[in-house]
């Protein structure tokens, strides 16, 4: 069990000429830039059986072979967090998270995790990089993730993440009535001041989000997002960059807007939604095992609920 694990793949062509770097951490997001770097200094990653740079391009079609170092059992503890499990089987769990649950362990919180229950849950989930996620909604994000509970599921869900067949679908409320949908097509990457936030920068990672109008009100609203990149924040720094913050997002932009004409009562309601408005409502991915095209839909939280409710006692704009 303590064994490296190993991970066979072949670069894809649609990549032809990027940086091998790159494209490993694009068809590996559960990893850094700079591990993967490191690997590659180390020799544990391997193309066509040859030991490259970091920087070298890519031509597509390579076969990378990669060993991953193995995870320490116990690095992270199995505690009984409760999780909503809207689906299990042998090779997938899927998650409905609520707010304020951490996906997994950080700086300062090390127990209380989505993680930490999986792995109460999934025992031999400690043999799996990062415990099986494979991507991660923020700390007061709501709504669905996938976990793997094999590599070979892990590693087809990656794949699929990969190349853009994992569809993810998202309900975001924010400031401003807008006119339309579109696409943000704008880099992220680490704010060069505050580490932990991320900005658009010309040096970033390539993302892209595609948004709809979902219903429009007065002063703001409601939209249907779709990820074409899985990037921390993505959602919530591109709504920013375009002039719309999530609505209870203070850390990019998404103060508080009261709409008009709520009574007293209603603004009470209103002031107590502290956390960004952004929920992961729909799930659709292909079976790592029968390759059925499964799909889930989570209910709009409560809170979330309530704030449009509000939004529709005074009207649409």
């Amino acid at each position: 069990m303590n064994d490296d694990t190993g991970i066979d793949v072949i670069l894809p062509a649609a990549s032809a000429g990027e940086r091998l770097d790159t494209v490993l951490g694009q068809m590996f997001p559960e990893y850094s830039r700079s591990r993967i770097q490191a690997w590659l200094r180390a020799g544990r990653i391997q193309v066509d059986g040859a030991s490259p740079r970091a920087s070298v391009r890519i031509r597509g079609g390579e076969q990378v072979q990669i060993r991953v170092p193995a995870v320490e059992a116990g690095a992270w503890l199995a505690e009984p967090v409760p999780l909503r499990i809207v689906h299990e089987d042998d090779a997938i769990l899927v998650i409905d998270k609520p707010a304020g649950l951490l996906t997994h362990p950080g700086s300062g919180h090390a127990n209380g995790t989505l993680v930490n229950g999986v792995l109460q849950h999934v025992p031999d989930n400690q043999y799996l990089p990062r415990g099986g996620i494979v991507h991660r909604l923020d700390k007061d994000t709501t709504g669905l993730l996938v976990v793997a509970k094999t590599e070979a599921a892990r590693q087809s869900l990656i794949a699929q993440l990969a190349s853009r067949s994992m569809h993810r679908e998202y309900l975001a409320l924010v400031l401003g009535a807008m006119t339309g949908g579109g696409t943000v097509d704008a880099p992220i990457g680490r704010h060069s001041h505050d580490r932990l936030r991320m900005t658009v920068r010309s040096d970033g990672r390539p993302a892209q989000t595609d948004y709809r109008l979902a219903e429009r009100f007065a002063r703001h609203t409601l939209l249907r997002l779709r990820l074409a990149t899985g990037r921390t924040h993505q959602i919530r720094v591109h709504m920013a960059h375009i002039g719309h913050p999530l609505v209870g997002d203070p850390v990019y932009g998404g103060r508080a807007v009261l709409p008009p004409g709520l009574d007293l009562d209603a603004i009470a309601q209103w002031r107590r939604f502290t956390r960004q408005a952004l929920h992961a409502r729909r799930l659709r991915l292909i079976h790592p095992d029968s390759g059925e095209l499964l799909s889930w839909e989570s209910p709009v939280p409560e809170d979330m609920e309530v704030m449009l409710d509000l939004l529709r006692t005074v009207g649409h704009g």
